[in-house]
């Protein structure tokens, strides 16, 4: 996973693992905040995660603006299954 960290502006894309196996991209300024809402801290988590708690964060990018982000975030969600779980597999 690479380490995302910079200013509270930074953009980042995530993949978080749910409790079902099933896995979640994403994309925020603040991992840790929105992490927590995946969990139900706030409520404010996306629907998909609701019933799927709890999740883990399992991969994480920094982008340099939102554009990049999103663009990231849809290449990411294109993946079949096998491609994700070899983006967030840890490096030997």
């Amino acid at each position: 996973m690479m380490a995302v960290s910079g200013a509270a502006t930074a953009w980042c894309v995530y993949m978080l693992r749910c409790a079902d196996g099933s896995l979640y991209t994403g994309l925020t300024t603040d991992l840790a905040r929105r992490v927590a809402e995946h969990n139900g801290a706030g409520g404010a988590g996306a629907r998909y995660t609701r019933s799927r708690r709890p999740v883990q964060l399992v991969y994480a990018e920094a982008a340099a603006n939102r554009a990049e982000a999103t663009r990231r975030e849809a290449a990411i969600k294109q993946l079949d299954r096998a491609g994700k779980l070899a983006l967030c597999a840890p490096s030997v």
